[in-house]
């Protein structure tokens, strides 16, 4: 049943099933963030090693899913970046060393696409002839171009967005919520199952939809209506911030942290290292945020075609919209690329 809780992934899922058997040296699994690919690459290493000893297939799988397996080593990427001496280093020695329970061992590592050129280039030949034990799974959004030499080493996998009727199958399946809130929420998730389930505990979902969904009904033109159209939403943003568990969760991880300084001192506690992640965190957070807010506002304006409005304005809105939502990738200033926008997209009456 390891498979089954891939979710929306049946291209991907069927072609490292194909795998198992008779793997190759390294894989690179390609695609958006919440799109499962972590989650498919601990599926995977399970499988590997239970088919290297199937007496064990179970214990294998099921320490694996959880992050437990001793022949399965994941490596997080600490800061904003893969570096070479931090990081890349110590996997090229961990490579080098022997399974400890079986035949395999898995080395999977997230946020490939981070790895500095250096740590890239000290990579290669390990990934490319590491030894016959190991197995690379590198997990990247994207490939970038110092990267390209790399992905020819590897089998890639790539892992679109997940459907919306697929995540809103799953959220039911696992009795998060109705069908009907699970529809909304996965519309609003992106394409992304770590999003949804996020978002089955936020309340004010509907509130912030609501607020995107009746932009163009304010809109006349001035830059003083915009202005406030964009302090408003980035409020809705700032809370949506506070309130979802990635929040909660940063808290209790500060805590533990005090807690381990207290106890141990802080040399090497990590805290730095740990304030970056939770900023790379809420900066995505807000980043998935703008992009439900323009999926939502690029709704309203081809319900507004579909109505009949022809006007070329309505029908050059899609278009602004789609500019905004690729400048994402480019971490532009939040409030002048909404005021921007808004300029730009034309008032719809209700």
């Amino acid at each position: 049943m390891s498979w089954d809780t891939v979710i929306g992934q049946h291209d991907a899922v069927r072609r490292l099933q194909a795998a198992v058997d008779a793997p190759v040296h390294a894989y690179l699994f390609v695609g958006p963030l919440g799109a499962g690919k972590r989650h498919a690459a601990l599926v995977f290493a399970g499988e590997l090693l239970a088919a290297a000893d199937p007496a064990g297939a179970e214990r294998h799988r099921r320490l694996a899913v959880s992050e437990r397996h001793a022949d399965i080593h994941v490596l997080d990427p600490a800061g904003n970046n893969l570096r070479r001496e931090e990081e890349a280093e110590p996997l090229i020695v961990q490579a080098s060393r022997s399974p400890v329970e079986g035949k395999r061992k898995v080395l999977i590592v997230n946020r490939f696409h981070t790895a500095t050129p250096a740590a890239a280039a000290s990579l290669l030949k390990t990934i490319e002839e590491p030894p016959a034990t190991t197995i690379f799974v590198l997990l990247a959004e994207d490939v970038p171009p110092e990267h390209v030499t790399i992905e020819s080493r590897c089998t890639r996998i790539d892992f679109p967005p997940v459907a919306v009727a697929a995540i809103a199958e799953a959220l039911v399946i696992d009795g998060l919520v109705d069908a009907e809130r699970a529809a909304v929420i996965a519309a609003a998730a992106g394409g992304s199952v770590r999003r949804a389930r996020d978002l089955t505990n936020d309340e004010r979902l509907a509130t912030r939809r609501q607020a995107w969904w009746g932009v163009p009904d304010r809109l006349d033109g001035s830059g003083a209506a915009v202005a406030l159209i964009v302090e408003e939403l980035r409020a809705l943003i700032d809370e949506a911030s506070e309130s979802a568990g990635t929040a909660a969760r940063h808290r209790a991880e500060l805590d533990a942290l005090d807690a381990r300084e207290e106890a141990f001192g802080t040399r090497g506690s990590g805290r730095n290292d740990l304030d970056v992640r939770h900023r790379r965190e809420l900066r995505q957070l807000r980043t998935d945020e703008l992009r439900f807010g323009l999926a939502t506002l690029a709704a309203r304006y081809r319900e507004a075609m579909v109505g009949g409005d022809e006007r070329s304005s309505v029908l050059a809105a899609a278009g602004h919209i789609r500019a905004t939502h690729a400048s994402l990738g480019r971490n532009p200033n939040e409030a002048l690329a909404l005021q921007a926008l808004l300029l730009k997209l034309p008032l719809l009456q209700r």
